[in-house]
């Protein structure tokens, strides 16, 4: 019988130190996850600031007529 208990003791020592230590893990990862949010957010105001650029650029090229074209090839 006290086999059982200390069999016992030992599980739920074993449960936890795994408890503890999933809770380290998740909180770290809960860090990461918020960093990598921010990092995100950077990036699409990134590409949103290049599609504008890109945007504004095609809108400021010469619109290409049929007769621009045929006259560079002539």
């Amino acid at each position: 019988m006290v086999f059982d208990f200390n069999s016992l003791l030992d599980k739920v020592r074993q449960l936890v130190e795994l408890s503890h230590a999933l809770r380290g893990e998740n909180a770290s990862l809960r860090s990461e996850l918020a960093l990598l949010k921010i990092e995100n957010a950077r990036l699409a105001q990134r590409m949103n600031e290049a599609h504008d650029r890109v945007t504004r650029l095609i809108a400021s090229l010469p619109a290409d007529t049929d007769d621009t074209i045929d006259r560079e090839a002539a």
